[in-house]
């Protein structure tokens, strides 16, 4: 099979490096040296920004919008969106005959944060609204016919499906013919055809060209907000009472943008900036209190949100009580968001355990497929489908592949995969149910759920290795920078904080610094390695404080320990040291 080049095959190594300690292949984009010089010169930058920029090829006329993304620069006329202007209107109708409006939200931190936008705006100008949360194992992923009809007992006339909805036939089927107006803001992929919804938002509906369908649902949800909050202000709503703080609620669509894995580009990357700057003002009590219990005292980015107050508000959706992400967005009760946050922070520590006895059997199952050439998917009945969508991440990060997870209870599996950029997977998975293969399922490019028979998975494998027919992969290690010893500092750490948020599409800046002697060298718990290096310069010594996280049993880490001693490059990311104060290197390879 002739396969096509993949991204840096033909590359130049950086350094010469074409086989690192964890076996990688070190690229870097060409040195552009007379750009960086224009963008450190126009700009007043240090060289080391002008050099990662002109390396990540941000256009020269574009760097003041990167350095500081603004709404007003990069907001749109939310009426682009196909839909948008007819669910608005509808909305305001409901609103002047004062019909029961309801929400129905995925269980995961978008769908959270998405409802939670809705009912604090609604709040904001006094408008009661019902929210339902589905039950990950009870009801499954989005709407369902007794959700609806549990929404309609309690007069709900209008339901607005977040995060959720664009493939769900039956259910909207339902409530049209039971006379529920439903409006769709979502960004989950779309087949041809629609369900029978009275509005459906969504930039990756197949007829609409909005060039932004790297939108969260969150983000989808607040410019909806936007339109809304606008008509009514046209209608002259607000000329008796407070217009909601849009900008207030920013932080929540931060959140969500930054837990379903959006690339930080353009207006998502003014979302989160902005965002992070209105969560430093702890204005939202549930997310200030579960800062405090996950133990943040730091200023907040993209990482927290993504790493640590992410997971705790998905814990409720995948191992408890579905409703509890949205229930500590939106409460002003000191004594409830502290309970809610203690609980959450509890049931994320249980899932982290069921966690790791799952990574564990996965990756058994999988080395039996690790040299086959398409996506990993495995399958067992022992698992837990609240957990499998991390379980895939896991080893997606591990194997470098396309990873599908699969739970199996009584002859009907429940799947969750994670992509590699290149593969869209919500796409090939909606394929699959339109080729009769699996149940249901949908998603977007880098994440997908389904639903398949136990008896179908083989004809499951063998469909999504038609579609991506790639032998495993260990991906290039992609370099910014080379530093000297003598720039390690503290004010250079901060230098670089000006090119964030970091997160996905702009990952923080990976240096490279050449020619150092490894001299100690310790094993910490969770098989993290502590690590000290140091270069000699003129006479002088030079040392440098790096950790390799979960290194010591890979590749990484064995080389590592051969390497005492010796001298080699080292490549990874700079952060302050908070305990010695100084820097410490993030080590994430190294070299001879």
């Amino acid at each position: 099979m002739n396969l096509p080049a993949r991204k840096h095959d033909l590359e130049t190594p950086f350094l010469g490096v074409e086989s690192s300690f964890s076996g990688r292949k070190w690229v870097g984009n060409e040195s552009n040296e007379r750009l960086s010089l224009a963008i450190t010169q126009s700009y007043g930058l240090p060289p080391i920004l002008g050099d990662i920029l002109a390396s990540r090829q941000i256009a020269f006329e574009h760097i003041p919008h990167f350095l500081n993304p603004t709404l007003r620069h990069f907001l749109p006329d939310p009426y682009h969106l196909q839909d948008m202007e007819k669910a608005v209107l509808r909305i305001i109708k409901a609103i002047e005959n004062q019909e029961q409006i309801a929400v129905l939200g995925d269980y995961d931190v978008d769908g959270a944060t998405s409802s939670a936008l809705l009912m604090r705006f609604f709040k904001a100008i006094n408008i009661n609204i019902l929210c339902h949360i589905p039950d990950r194992i009870k009801e499954g992923y989005g709407p369902n016919i007794n959700a609806f009809k549990s929404l309609r007992t309690q007069g709900a006339t209008l339901i607005l499906t977040l995060d959720c909805g664009t493939l769900s036939y039956e259910p909207i089927a339902y409530a049209f013919d039971n006379k529920i107006d439903i409006i769709v803001l979502d960004h989950h992929v779309a087949e041809p055809s629609l369900p029978q919804a009275y509005a459906i938002v969504n930039p990756n509906r197949l007829d609409d060209d909005s060039p932004h369908k790297n939108l969260a649902a969150v983000g989808v949800t607040y410019l909806f907000l936007i339109a809304l909050n606008r008509q009514l202000r046209l209608k002259g709503f607000f000329a008796t009472r407070s217009e909601p703080d849009l900008l207030s609620l920013l932080d929540l669509v931060a959140l969500g943008t930054v837990c379903d894995v959006m690339k930080l580009k353009d207006l998502n990357r003014a979302f989160v900036s902005q965002g992070l700057k209105v969560m430093g003002k702890r204005q939202n009590l549930g997310l200030s209190i579960l800062a405090d219990v996950a133990k943040l005292s730091e200023s907040l980015s993209a990482y927290h949100l993504g790493f640590l107050l992410g997971p705790r508000i998905n814990a409720g959706g995948r191992i408890g009580q579905s409703d509890l992400g949205v229930q500590l967005l939106t409460t002003d009760q000191p004594a409830l968001a502290q309970s809610i946050a203690q609980h959450l922070d509890s049931l994320n520590k249980e899932r982290q355990e069921m966690e790791l006895s799952m990574v564990e059997t996965a990756m058994l199952l999988a080395e039996s497929e690790s040299d086959e050439i398409g996506p990993l998917i495995v399958a067992n009945h022992d698992w837990h489908p609240g957990i499998i969508g991390i379980v895939a991440s896991r080893l997606k990060d591990r194997y470098h592949r396309p990873t599908i997870i699969i739970a199996i209870n009584e002859g009907i599996g429940k799947g969750s995969g994670r992509s590699v950029y290149g593969f869209e997977m919500g796409k090939y998975i909606i394929a699959a149910k339109q080729t009769g293969i699996i149940l249901e399922g949908g998603g977007h490019d880098m994440a997908a759920g389904l639903s398949i028979e136990e008896a179908q998975i083989p004809r499951f494998k063998a469909f999504m290795k038609e579609k991506y027919p790639y032998p495993p992969y260990n991906p290039p290690l992609e370099i910014d920078a080379t530093l000297l010893t003598e720039a390690l500092t503290p004010d250079l750490v901060k230098h670089l904080e000006k090119l964030g948020p970091f997160g996905s599409g702009n990952p923080s800046p990976r240096l490279v610094i050449p020619k150092m002697r490894l001299v100690k060298i310790d094993q910490l718990a969770k098989n993290t390695l502590r690590l000290l290096f140091k270069q000699e310069k003129f006479g002088k010594e030079h040392f440098l404080n790096a950790i390799a996280f979960k290194a010591a049993d890979t590749s990484l880490g064995r080389n590592l320990k051969d390497a005492f001693g010796k001298e080699c490059h080292i490549a990874g990311q700079l952060k302050i040291d908070n305990f010695r104060g100084g820097v410490q290197f993030s080590l994430e390879d190294a070299a001879f």
